[in-house]
């Protein structure tokens, strides 16, 4: 299913399993010349207590980091940090081929697609190979933030080589996004592995760490703030709104008077959505499931495009229903309650890059 690996999350009798690195990282953690650092999505800390028996959409991060620190990890990072670095470079080219297109270059090709989910990523480089020159050329969040930590750990005096950079996904498909070799410096992966929400788990719960009742603990500084726009990449639709965000108000050169674009929100499989940027209508569409994207993506190459932008997540309702996350055998339908970074978030204050609310959380 390239990379997708829902297999791997539905099958009824456990007969498919992603690649554990669980040992791997217990062995990192155990080894004292290792400066162990690790990075969460939006989408773990939506769905890591249905392991723990809470309420399937339950915000736990507080408690995922307080958890972290006791595996031993040295450092917990938000890659909702690197989000909002991918968004300001995507809405950045969003905004360079588009102006470029309407002011007669020919050579600009519409739409833009996006590039955050490697799983897409890899469908699209073996079905539609000539056009390759669609898709944005912003690495995904945990690629993105990759070189950061490296940044992190020579200041205090250590080498990459004393480094080990972990990321946590809701998606099995990072694990082989790690591996590219576009991603590798030296032949050494920006991120060294990735583990799944489930891994996270278990792990948890073989250091005898009473999840449910630990106290709340804060990402580590600066790469543990973040806005409400990086928090909403894990889940459909949550790409392109925070896309918008930036994108109205650098063309526009006006604040967004409401930063909530709620008409590319919703589960529908193919949704499309027209947003006025002061007179110029922006024609976006949102695809999650692979199935939905073939479709778009055949239109577009039989010359029946009718956007400007395209998001794409291969999973069902995007990185929430990630092959790595808590396993549900198919008994879960979209009419269940769906673990979503828009759960309890609440804008505090505004970012003064893009005036995208920050991030905060009620718990």
């Amino acid at each position: 299913m390239y990379l997708l690996r829902q297999c791997v999350a539905v099958c009824p009798v456990g007969a498919l399993t992603e690649r554990d690195y669980t040992n791997r990282l217990l062995d990192d953690l155990a080894d004292p010349d290792k400066i162990v650092i690790i990075q969460t999505a939006p989408a773990v800390r939506a769905a890591l207590g249905e392991e723990f028996g809470l309420p399937p959409g339950t915000l736990v991060t507080g408690k995922m980091v307080y958890a972290l620190r006791e595996l031993g990890f040295d450092y917990v990072f938000d890659t909702d940090f690197a989000a909002d670095l991918t968004i300001m470079e995507e809405g950045s080219e969003i905004l360079n081929r588009l102006t470029r297109y309407l002011d007669g270059d020919k050579s600009v090709r519409l739409p833009i697609l996006t590039s955050c989910c490697p799983a897409w990523v890899n469908f699209f480089e073996h079905h539609f190979p000539d056009m390759l020159d669609i898709p944005s050329t912003a690495r995904s969040p945990q690629q993105m933030f990759a070189p950061s930590p490296s940044l992190t750990g020579r200041e205090n005096g250590n080498s990459r080589e004393k480094l080990v950079v972990v990321s946590i996904m809701p998606c099995l498909a990072k694990k082989y996004e790690c591996d590219r070799d576009e991603f590798k410096v030296n032949g050494v992966p920006d991120v060294d592995y990735s583990i799944s929400t489930r891994e996270l788990a278990r792990l948890i719960k073989r250091a005898n760490i009473g999840f449910t009742l630990v106290l709340d603990s804060p990402f580590d500084n600066p790469m543990g703030e973040s806005t409400g726009a990086g928090v909403i990449f894990g889940t459909t639709g949550g790409v392109m709104e925070a896309a918008l965000r930036s994108v109205y108000e650098i063309y526009t050169g006006q604040p967004l008077k409401n930063v909530n674009f709620e008409q590319v929100r919703g589960l529908s499989g193919v949704r499309r959505a027209t947003i006025d940027l002061n007179g110029f209508e922006l024609k976006v569409g949102i695809a999650h499931g692979l199935g939905n994207a073939r479709h778009l993506l055949e239109d577009i190459r039989n010359g029946h495009n009718e956007y400007h932008v395209i998001e794409i997540m291969a999973c069902p309702g995007g990185c929430i229903g990630g092959g790595g996350q808590p396993l549900h055998h198919a008994t879960r339908t979209f009419s269940t309650p769906v673990p979503t970074p828009f759960t309890g978030k609440m804008p505090t204050n505004l970012c003064a890059i893009s005036r995208q609310p920050v991030y905060s959380e009620t718990v």
